[in-house]
């Protein structure tokens, strides 16, 4: 069993930056494809990122590339969210999730999720 706990969320205008993080336990960290979703009211979770577990293969949502980095650190069984370029869009629930496949980009690969983090973007 997996546990998640995401941190880093808030609120912040548009344009500025934001740095999640998700901290993993419980299980073997590299074993795992790490993602990034988000919920916003009255909407659908959506995919944002997703990394391989060796930080090899990162994959985007076409609406955050260029503005989004996922990260991971093994070491410290993290993985990380930047995000610069904020917008009012991007306003949501931000979950971190673990899918053990070498390649997940729908929530139903992932078998665990943590409670999710506000961000905020204000106009």
């Amino acid at each position: 069993q997996v546990q998640l706990v995401e941190s880093g969320g808030g609120m912040v205008q548009a344009g500025g930056s934001l740095r999640l993080s998700c901290a993993a336990s419980g299980g073997t960290f590299t074993s795992y494809t790490m993602g990034w979703f988000r919920q916003a009211p009255g909407k659908e979770r959506e995919f944002v990122a997703a990394i391989s577990w060796s930080g090899g293969t990162r994959n985007y949502a076409d609406s955050v590339k260029g503005r989004f980095t996922i990260s991971r650190n093994n070491a410290r069984s993290t993985v990380y969210l930047q995000m610069n370029s904020l917008k009012p869009e991007d306003t949501a629930v931000y979950y971190c999730a673990a899918a053990p496949y070498v390649s997940a980009m729908t929530p139903d690969l992932y078998r665990y999720w943590g409670q999710g983090t506000q961000v905020t973007v204000s106009s």
